[in-house]
């Protein structure tokens, strides 16, 4: 008995198995099928998998004394009170995953207002090169600016170009000191 029990907690982890690697079971070839709740993958994977493992268990800490009978709806009963909280929980779970809050995606439009630093001097007339800090990581853009801006000047971008170039002005004090700590 506790073989069948096995059987169907197995059949639990191939389901969910298969809706990692397949997808969704129940979308194929059945059109619009919102399968949330009790009848999502999830929640019959993990209603399978308590009620044959949790039934199995309960096999096999029965005394072997009892009817076949006895034995089945005790197990059954373990099985259920194993299940049902395991359903919930991945209920609940993908419910969670499905509705996570996430940062929408980056545009060029993200770069204005972004900060950074000259990494190649920017001449008056041409190109050179920043690095910003965006969505906590350091990028490298081309960037133009009305007025020449050394190596190492903190920078803020007030258009984007393209999703490649930046128009930059300086955020550093006026006058820009001098390497040596000296002030031109």
């Amino acid at each position: 008995m506790a073989a069948v029990f096995l059987a169907v907690g197995v059949l639990g982890v191939v389901v969910l198995l298969l809706s990692l690697v397949v997808g969704e079971i129940g979308e194929l070839g059945l059109g619009d099928v919102d399968a949330d709740g009790p009848f999502s993958v999830p929640a019959v994977a993990a209603l399978l998998g308590g009620m044959g493992f949790g039934g199995a268990a309960a096999v096999s800490v029965l005394p072997g004394s009892l009817p076949d009978a006895v034995t089945a709806l005790l197990a059954l009963a373990v099985g259920l009170g194993v299940a049902v909280p395991l359903a919930w929980g991945a209920i609940r779970l993908s419910r969670a995953l499905k509705d996570m809050p996430t940062q929408p995606t980056l545009t060029r439009h993200s770069l204005v207002g972004a900060q950074g630093v000259v990494v190649s001097a920017v001449p008056s007339h041409g190109f050179g090169e920043v690095r910003l800090t965006l969505a906590g990581q350091q990028l490298k853009f081309s960037a133009r600016s009305d007025s020449p801006l050394p190596t190492g000047t903190p920078v803020y971008v007030v258009e984007a170009l393209s999703d490649t170039a930046v128009e930059v002005v300086s955020t550093a004090p006026d006058p820009l000191p001098l390497p040596g700590g000296d002030t031109p």
